[in-house]
């Protein structure tokens, strides 16, 4: 099994919200329930798995696999058994043919007297092959479960659907606590990798800090080295994730993948991703985008001033969905001839152009869980600044709120090349694009830099250690 590794803050989570329901053991309603969501692949079922294992308790670990109810069912009734809990003991060789019949048996054999965890994985499997689920699994909560110590934690990686379980008007509206689960962070990935700081931000933008991609880079290994090595191995978690993911998350949906590859490719407009898939209608291109953002595979942008915009950006929201589209997708071909190493070569060609921007949400992301800070005090939100013709763009922006500010505190340029740092050319080109920028005249200047800053008269310079500070 692969080495379970950081989580922490989600473990602690998880074992205390198991510690309440056993000093609610004898309560009137002592069972609590936790749905858990996030992207495929990001290690849900692992986390829960792991917290299972070191809870004491006994568990009932149940995984949906998408097929008829009467196999649902059945495969229900062997994972009892395979948990090997005494508890699960009647539940396991009882036949049942509803998912009623199935809950209502579970709630006889939970225990009264001791906390138990019941875990049921992939829960969109059985809203989509099952229309009543949702509300028999409300009528078990109400009547059984929530009557009994047991912490019921629900998982589904189909981010839409795990959001509108718990809509208003839903049968399972605020029956349970929502916690979404994300991939690794930079903290915990360098922790892993034991990287620099500059070194652990490459590191995050190609495997996305998802577990099973990390789990496969040797603790030290440089990036060049472990690209090296993973682009020769056809199984290698790098390569196969992303087509795993999508394949599930997208099954039928072929124009929304092409869509995900032109965003992943570069563009950035409506009107060119619509044009570089072929002239899409707008009706096509906007249906797409719409399921591509409710799957959270794409992230649309608006920039950020004082003053209202239409000009909306999209990018891929996932890191590693992003370096796998640019590089290793278009790519597969030459793979499967054994040529990693013209693979190889083209990536190093590309990379410190596509880094440069690849990097830009995260400095983002770091710079608003640093703030606020002395410096700028009333800064909560960080974003970005464009104009419709694309000839200024600004790469930070500190303001108020989002996207239309009250009022902006400063703007800021990301410089991540290898060996130059930020100068004074720097310096003028970002004092000359603030002009533009509604409430911004004037502003404090920011710079964040890999390789350092030479130039002077700025507010604040950030370089990768400072950034990785923020995921302490």
């Amino acid at each position: 099994m692969v080495q379970f590794i950081g989580r922490e803050r989600e473990l602690g989570f998880l074992r205390d919200q198991l510690n309440l329901v056993r000093a609610a053991v004898g309560g009137s309603r002592p069972g609590r329930c936790l749905i858990m969501r996030g992207r495929r692949r990001v290690g849900k079922s692992r986390l829960v798995e792991e917290f299972a294992r070191s809870s004491d308790a006994p568990v009932l670990y149940y995984t949906a696999g998408g097929v008829r109810v009467e196999q649902e069912l059945e495969q229900f009734r062997k994972d009892a058994s395979l948990s090997g809990a005494r508890e699960w003991e009647l539940l396991a060789r009882t036949p049942v043919d509803t998912w009623d019949g199935a809950f209502h048996l579970l709630s006889q054999v939970l225990p009264d007297d001791r906390a138990s965890v019941v875990v049921i994985d992939e829960v969109p499997y059985l809203a989509q092959g099952d229309p009543g689920f949702e509300g028999t699994l409300q009528r078990a909560w109400d009547r059984f479960f929530e009557q009994k110590p047991v912490l019921l934690i629900l998982i589904g990686s189909d981010l839409s659907m795990m959001e509108a379980l718990t809509s208003y008007g839903r049968p399972f509206y605020q029956r349970g606590r929502e916690v979404k689960i994300g991939p690794l962070t930079p903290g915990e990935v360098g922790r892993m990798l034991d990287l620099p700081a500059a070194e652990t931000f490459d590191a995050w933008l190609v495997t996305g800090g998802l577990p099973l991609i990390c789990a496969e880079w040797n603790q030290g290994e440089g990036m060049w080295t472990f690209l090296e090595r993973a682009l020769t191995d056809p199984t290698s978690p790098l390569l196969v994730s992303a087509e795993r993911s999508l394949a599930a998350e997208f099954p039928k949906q072929a124009i929304a993948k092409d869509v995900l590859g032109v965003i992943g490719s570069g563009e950035r407009t409506f009107s060119n991703i619509s044009r570089a898939c072929g002239g899409l209608s707008a009706a096509t291109a906007t249906r797409s985008l719409e399921l591509l953002r409710a799957k959270q595979a794409v992230a649309a942008e608006l920039p950020l001033s004082t003053r209202p915009s239409k000009d909306r950006r999209y990018r891929v929201a996932d890191p590693y969905l992003r370096f796998w589209t640019r590089f290793l997708e278009p790519a597969l071909p030459l793979l499967e001839r054994g040529r990693s190493d013209v693979v190889l070569r083209r990536i190093q060609e590309g990379w410190t152009s596509w880094r440069g921007r690849a990097v830009e949400p995260v400095v983002r992301e770091a710079l608003a869980r640093l703030l606020p800070g002395e410096i700028f005090p009333e800064v909560v939100e960080v974003g970005s600044f464009w104009t419709r013709t694309n000839d200024v763009e600004i790469d930070v922006v500190g303001a108020d709120r989002e996207p239309i500010a009250r009022r902006l505190f400063f703007v800021g340029s990301v410089k991540w090349l290898e060996e130059r740092p930020f100068d004074n050319h720097d310096l003028t080109r970002l004092a000359q694009a603030q002009g533009v920028v509604a409430g911004a005249d004037a502003l404090p200047m920011i710079a964040v830099s890999r390789s350092g800053v030479t130039a002077g008269g700025l507010a604040a310079a950030y370089g990768p250690e400072d950034l990785l500070d923020a995921w302490k």
